[in-house]
């Protein structure tokens, strides 16, 4: 509305004042007005009417000269600031020239702008910069506020998360309808602890059979703590190569000081004289003889492991002819059958079976260590059966390769370990003179895996053991 504007206003009171003035100069000079130069009183008021009409002109003129010269200006100032309400911050089209106070505001403003767009260009670098960071971790990074819930999560983050939600869990998660927006069931306890003692706190978290290292930190918002950012790491490998690590040198210690105990024990039987017959001599050396041959084998098993879990195997790739290899490690193991009256059995096709690129001798030592550990583990009158043959998968052909004893069996809740070094299914079993050094399984799965094949067990306690290697027939 006109009169609502400012130019408005001013027009409305110049045309009061106008009028205030015309109506003061009609009431004091009226009196001196000679009425016999006018033929009658109309000429008169024509008079001032004219006089009226022609103010009332000079002040529309005026404002309208008035409007254009201080409204528009504020008009232009009023689009540019929709515009940068909008997010748009060019203000190229902001062409005023005056250098009147009007004209100094548009400077100001234009300049005001100008340096709107750079610092919010920068604030957007910024959080462009901290969003790649957050991505490109491996870190889950998680942001509560202080009521608990997720303000801001990188993709690790809603990964772990969206894991965590899809958990069942008691107490206080189980009672909230979105369990997304909250903070973890895990967490809870740093969380609380965290906002009481304003301080960074460190911890472990397990989750099912993963563990998490959780690094927790305060926001501070002046005087008080508005929530807690929160770093988590996934340590479950580190967690396990530690205790594989413990393990394994808790495990080497035992496995080499048995056989240097009775290498010591039996070569001060020598030099004390204790023996008093050559054949006792002969059975002494012979002891010390056989323990020496198992610390050999257990050195060169634990040579040939650590070359084949840094990636030095020596694999020789040629075609073989699967057919003909279990042919011979059947008649190596047929004489040993025969000598603990055990049946060993022989399952092939009598078509040729090729794997176009294996290592023969690798092939020949995982079945022998298969075969090896299925007689030490199956006692007499029972048997044990070697057998090979194609499958059709989704993957492919396939060469599958099964060793089944009727022996003890392996417990179901040890058959995941049995392939890390050392592992004993049976806790009470100590190994003979000829008993092996706990590196075989160990071995098979690494050279299993450098054939791009699988090896599968299944095990029934008191009704005996299938190891089920699955190749494929082309690589």
């Amino acid at each position: 509305m006109l009169w609502k504007s400012v130019v408005g206003k001013l027009w409305m009171t110049i045309i009061g004042l106008v009028a205030l003035i015309l109506m003061i100069l009609g009431v004091f000079l009226l009196p001196y007005i000679d009425v016999y130069h006018f033929k009658n009183s109309y000429d008169v008021k024509r008079l001032f009417i004219f006089t009226g009409i022609v103010g009332f002109s000079l002040t529309t003129v005026f404002a309208f000269f008035l409007f254009y010269k201080i409204t528009q200006p504020l008009r232009m100032l009023k689009k540019a600031a929709d515009r940068i309400r909008k997010g748009e911050y060019n203000t190229d089209g902001l062409n005023i020239r005056s250098t009147d106070e009007i004209g100094e505001l548009a400077h100001t403003f234009s300049h005001m702008a100008k340096e709107m767009q750079v610092t919010i260009q920068d604030l957007n670098h910024e959080k462009e910069h901290l969003s790649s960071i957050l991505r490109s971790m491996t870190d889950a990074v998680i942001t509560f506020d202080a009521e608990g819930k997720v303000v801001l999560a990188n993709p690790r983050g809603e990964d772990i998360l969206r894991a965590w939600n899809d958990l069942s869990w008691d107490g206080d998660m189980a009672e909230r309808e979105d369990d997304s927006f909250h903070i973890p069931e895990p967490l809870i306890a740093l969380f609380q602890a965290v906002l009481e003692t304003r301080s960074d706190l460190t911890d472990k978290v397990h989750v099912q059979q993963g563990v998490f290292s959780v690094v927790m930190a305060p926001l501070h918002s002046q005087e008080s703590v508005r929530g807690a950012v929160a770093v988590l790491r996934d340590v479950t490998e580190e967690v396990k190569l530690e205790k594989l690590r413990k393990d394994f040198v808790a495990n080497v210690s035992h496995e080499i000081r048995t056989p240097l105990s009775m290498l010591q024990g039996y070569s001060e039987a020598l030099m004390d004289d204790i023996a008093a017959s050559p054949e006792e001599r002969q059975e002494l050396v012979q002891v010390i003889h056989d323990e020496s041959l198992r610390m050999g084998r257990l050195v060169k098993d634990l040579l040939d492991l650590a070359r084949m879990e840094a990636g030095h195997i020596e694999m020789q790739h040629e075609s073989v002819q699967v057919d003909q290899l279990i042919q011979r490690v059947y008649r190596k193991f047929a004489v040993l059958a025969k000598e603990r009256d055990i049946q060993l059995l022989l399952e092939a096709p009598s078509v040729p079976m090729i794997l176009e690129a294996a290592d023969e001798d690798r092939l020949e030592q995982v079945l022998t260590n298969l075969l090896d550990n299925a007689f030490r583990h199956t006692n007499a009158g029972l048997q044990i059966l070697l057998s090979a043959g194609y499958t059709e998968t989704s993957k492919g052909r396939m060469l599958v390769l099964k060793i089944a004893d009727q022996g003890q069996g392996i417990p179901s809740e040890d058959v995941p370990f049995i392939f890390e070094r050392f592992y004993k299914a049976d806790k009470a079993r100590t190994r003979g003179a000829n008993g092996g050094t706990g590196l075989g399984l160990a071995i098979v799965k690494n050279i299993v895996d450098a054939h791009h094949a699988t090896i599968a067990v299944q095990s029934t306690v008191g009704q005996g053991t299938t190891f089920t290697i699955t190749f494929p027939v082309e690589i």
